[in-house]
């Protein structure tokens, strides 16, 4: 799980290379290198962030990598790229090479001499053992021998063109006028073009100055279309933010408006179901559990929500169902998987991503994309408040469909949906208050976040959005679970975030919080109701809306507040520790 680029054109090589690998940080950081060719390879690794490279290599060709480790700890010796035993041939890679134990013994009995404890290295040992006259070809023949994900970019001595190649990671090439760029993300080559070829698994490419090819693994050419990329280089970038999740975070209405507006202007896909199933990981199953409440609410049909770690190996279930696999990169190698198993078992498939031709879109019947533009900070905020978009447009469009809500009712509550931008935005301007809040419970060891019903789920998401940047534990309960085991831990003055809209579940809340207010904790209630004020030690006021959308602004609030708990406590806000934002690996 780890970000490659690649650069050929005109320009210096090594600037470009170390400032796209900064965009892709994300990704990975726990070791970097370069490789640069001109007449010559020279290459330059180490443990630790990408500035720690201070490469003056003069060149206008070179690969780039950012780790993050999973085969090998992270030292200068496992940092990519890799190179043959001549020194002649470079690789980066990103994934996972099932096979290379079986590889590396064959190599190893031919004289290859091995430097690092990584999958990865075995690459550029095969291109060596395949190279006769023909960099391409060798390169060719070695991709066919890799079991397991990979996107790889290899250059060689004295080449001047760049081999890469796709299987379950991503890979994406920038066409560029008179300079061409590889990157596993868009957003890495954005400041230099905005035209892209999207490579498809078992892809092949050859890139220089002036061309593409792109080939089959048989070598056979293959024609793909260019896609122009409507975001501009500053949605990458922080525009004036101290931290990309606090941009990302006031994104949010923005992103919103685009999502909603997208969907209303094509026409939903037809489809016949009984009963659904949402399959996803992270911040995007939480997203799946929302769904979960309101699909059932609206169309009154069964949802069942899996981990998709989990459902790719269960029994195989016979009943066919609409299955909806929900990722916010559509690289997701767990959430891939198990999209794969879903059309095996027959059932109809539809994704929901961020990210236009990825991975995960070829293996769905079905699209629905979110809009939220790129997403850079690890821990995921607009992409889970627009993955809530797609769920809940869906649920409207198809309870009215199905005739189990009117269609007076449906654009009711679509007049309703579009307004969510509005009462998001009403949440950021509370920012301040959440500050202070967040500086009462920074102290703490331990807190729980509470909610019922449809807000459950954003208990959950606000639980693991404090967990993964403040490293504070945290866990998330459905509120009248607590006396059924979890308030034995209640200790004095320990916080508890509780969710209380004004729903039909208001007063149930109520009692959930006395309960824990007599066991001296310290309640921090998130409500739209003044009268909440009685029982809470303090609260982050959010605006009243509409019930059914709580979730929305509910989410926004949680969000800040562990935002600013880990600024408080001095924590890597955009790069959380053993954390990346596209898990490309099982």
């Amino acid at each position: 799980m780890c970000g490659i680029v690649g650069y050929i054109g005109f320009r210096n090589a090594t600037d470009v290379l170390l400032k796209t690998l900064k965009r892709l940080e994300y990704r990975g950081y726990d070791s970097a290198g370069i490789a640069v060719v001109n007449g010559e390879l020279k290459v330059e690794k180490r443990k630790g962030y990408i500035d720690t490279i201070k490469s003056d290599f003069k060149g206008t060709v070179g690969i780039g990598h950012t780790r993050w480790a999973t085969h090998g700890v992270p030292s200068d010796e496992n940092a990519h790229p890799f190179v043959d035993c001549k020194g002649e041939i470079a690789i980066v890679h990103n994934g996972i090479i099932e096979n290379f134990m079986e590889l590396k013994e064959k190599l190893i009995e031919k004289g290859h001499v091995f430097k690092s404890d990584t999958d990865s290295e075995v690459i550029a040992h095969l291109i060596e053992e395949y190279y006769e006259d023909s960099f391409k070809d060798a390169f060719i023949k070695a991709v066919n021998e890799l079991k397991g994900s990979f996107a790889i970019a290899a250059v060689m001595k004295g080449q001047r063109r760049i081999m890469a190649a796709k299987n379950e990671s991503p890979l994406v090439i920038g066409i560029g006028d008179h300079e061409n760029f590889i990157a596993s993300d868009i957003p890495a080559f954005l400041e230099y073009t905005n035209r892209v070829i999207v490579l498809k698994d078992g892809e092949i490419c050859e890139v220089t100055d002036d061309f593409v090819n792109i080939y089959d693994l048989k070598g056979n050419e293959v024609k793909e279309s260019i896609t122009t990329i409507d975001w501009s280089v500053e949605d990458a970038e922080k525009s004036g933010y101290e931290h990309f999740m606090l941009k990302e975070i006031f994104e949010q209405p923005r992103a919103l408006e685009d999502t909603l507006h997208a969907l209303l202007s094509k026409d939903m896909p037809e489809m016949d179901f009984e009963r659904v199933h949402i399959v996803a990981c992270g911040t995007s199953y939480h997203a799946g559990l929302t769904g979960k409440y309101i699909i059932e609410e609206l169309l009154h049909v069964p949802v069942y929500v899996y981990y998709a770690s989990e459902y790719r190996y269960m029994p195989e279930i016979e009943e066919k169902a609409l299955t909806i696999f929900i990722t916010q990169s559509g690289e997701t190698a767990d959430t891939i998987g198990a999209a794969k198993r879903a059309k095996d078992l027959g059932n109809y498939t539809m994704a929901i991503t961020n990210v236009v031709g990825s991975s995960i879109t070829n293996y769905v019947d079905q699209v629905l994309y979110t809009n939220a533009g790129p997403e850079i900070g690890v821990a995921a905020t607009k992409t889970f408040t627009t993955q809530l978009m797609v769920l809940y447009y869906f649920s409207i469009i198809f309870a009215s469909k199905k005739g189990k809500i009117s269609k007076k009712k449906a654009n009711e509550l679509l007049k309703e949906l579009q307004k969510t931008g509005y009462y998001v935005e009403r949440v950021l301007g509370e920012e301040d208050n959440i500050k202070k809040v967040a500086r009462e419970i920074a102290s703490a060891q331990s807190m729980y976040f509470i909610a019922r019903g449809r807000n459950y789920p954003i208990a959950l998401e606000g639980a693991l959005k404090m967990k993964e940047i403040s490293y504070v534990h945290a866990e998330g309960y459905p509120a009248g679970e607590l006396k059924h085991g979890p308030i034995a831990l209640i200790s004095d003055n320990m916080p508890v975030i509780a969710i209380v809209p004004e729903d039909e579940l208001y007063g149930k809340m109520i009692s959930n919080i006395k309960e824990v207010s007599a066991r001296n904790a310290f309640v921090v209630a998130v409500s739209s109701n003044n009268d909440v004020k009685k029982y809470a030690d303090t609260v982050i006021s959010i605006p009243k809306t509409n019930y059914l959308f709580s979730p929305f602004t509910n989410a926004v609030a949680l969000q800040l507040l562990s935002y600013h708990t880990a600024k408080i406590l001095g924590r890597k806000i955009d790069k959380p520790k053993n954390l990346a934002k596209t898990v490309t690996v099982e």
